[in-house]
C-alpha cells in the first residue's frame, strides 16, 4: 500500500498505559511486543487496536495501525532476553499481525501499517545522546526488518534528540522506506535535552528526507507553548497527546493511572490543532485510550 500523506487518520492512544492499567497486563520494560508470542497476548492486541478502528470508522477517515514494536530494539531487546534473529522474528511478526487485522476491516477506506521505532535510551530523558551516524547503524536493522516485512512506513516515537531523529531519517533513506518523526517534549515544548522543538525539527528535516514530524508524549498546552507561527510547524503531521497535563515527574511519581479530563484535552487540542493545518494523524500518548482519541475526532 502507498501511505497517502495528506489522508487524515485515526492513530491509537496510550498502548502500554491502556494494556497495563485497563487490561491488568504486565510489561517488563513497558515492551508490549512480547505479547505476540501467545494467542491470549494478541488477543487484547486485537482488541485494543479494534477500538481505534471504530474510531475511525465512526469519524469517516483513514487509520494507522502503529506496531507494538517501541521496545524492539537491541538493547531494550537484550534486557527481555531476546537477541538480533529474536527482535528480527519479532518485529517481522508484529508487522504480519497489523497486515491481518486490516483484511478484517474491508469497510475503512485506508488502513496503514507502521513499523514503530523506540528510542535507544529512555524515551523521556535525555540521557547518553547517540550520535547521527550511531544511530543510524544502531536502527537501520529493524528498519530492514520493517521494510522486509512490508510495512508502509517506519515511524520513530519518544525521540529525545536531534542527532538520534537524524540517524533514523538516514537509515531508512538508505533502506528505502518513508519515515516519520514524532519527539518527545517537556511541558515548555523543548526536547529533554533542552533543545526547542522548533530547532528540532529544522535540524533534523535538513539531515535527510522525512515524510512528516511529530509530537508525543506531551498536553497540548504543553506543544503550543513552542509554536511561533513559523514554516516549520507545516511539518508536523501527527500529534499523539498525553491524557494528562502533569508534568513528567508528576506523571512518573504517581501511583494510579491519571486519565485526565477528557472535554477538557478536546478543547486543548482544538486550539493547538489551529495553529498546525497540517496535522492528519491524530491519536493518543500516555493514559489515553480510544475514549480520548474519539473526543479529538469530536465523536
Amino acid at each position: 500500500m502507498t501511505f497517502v500523506r495528506s489522508a487524515a487518520r485515526v492513530t491509537d492512544g496510550g498502548l502500554e498505559t491502556d494494556l497495563i492499567y485497563h487490561r491488568g497486563l504486565e510489561l517488563a520494560d513497558f515492551a508490549a511486543f512480547p505479547l505476540l508470542e501467545h494467542d491470549a497476548g494478541r488477543g487484547h492486541l486485537a482488541d485494543y487496536y479494534g477500538g481505534y478502528a471504530d474510531v475511525a470508522r465512526r469519524a469517516g477517515a483513514a487509520l494507522l495501525l502503529e506496531a507494538p514494536t517501541w521496545r524492539a530494539n537491541p538493547d531494550w531487546g537484550a534486557r527481555l532476553g531476546y537477541d538480533a534473529g529474536a527482535l528480527r522474528r519479532a518485529n517481522t511478526a508484529a508487522i504480519a499481525f497489523l497486515k491481518d487485522l486490516r483484511q478484517q476491516w474491508p469497510d475503512i477506506r485506508d488502513v496503514a501499517v507502521s513499523g514503530v521505532i523506540g528510542p535507544r535510551g529512555d524515551g523521556y530523558v535525555a540521557g547518553e545522546i547517540p550520535d547521527t551516524d550511531e544511530a543510524a547503524d544502531y536502527h537501520r536493522p529493524q528498519i530492514e526488518t520493517f521494510a522486509a516485512a512490508d510495512a508502509d512506513l517506519v515511524h520513530a516515537m519518544t525521540i529525545t534528540s536531534t542527532a538520534e531523529a537524524q540517524g533514523i531519517i538516514r537509515a531508512a533513506n538508505d533502506v528505502g522506506i518513508p519515515v516519520a518523526v514524532s519527539f518527545t517534549v517537556e511541558v515548555d515544548a523543548t526536547l529533554p535535552d533542552g533543545t526547542a522543538l522548533g530547532e528540532a525539527i529544522k535540524k533534523a528535516d535538513a539531515g535527510g528526507d522525512a515524510m512528516f514530524f511529530g509530537v508525543n508524549c506531551a498536553y497540548p498546552t504543553h506543544i503550543a507553548r513552542g509554536l511561533s507561527g513559523q514554516s516549520w510547524q507545516e511539518r508536523i503531521g501527527v500529534i499523539r497527546c498525553n491524557a494528562s497535563s502533569k508534568t513528567r515527574a508528576e506523571l512518573d511519581a504517581a501511583e494510579e493511572l491519571d486519565e485526565g479530563d477528557i472535554p477538557g484535552l478536546r478543547d486543548a487540542f482544538g486550539h493547538l490543532r489551529a495553529q498546525l493545518p497540517r496535522v492528519h494523524v491524530i491519536g493518543g500518548c500516555c493514559g489515553t485510550d480510544a475514549r480520548h482519541v474519539a473526543a479529538l475526532w469530536g465523536l
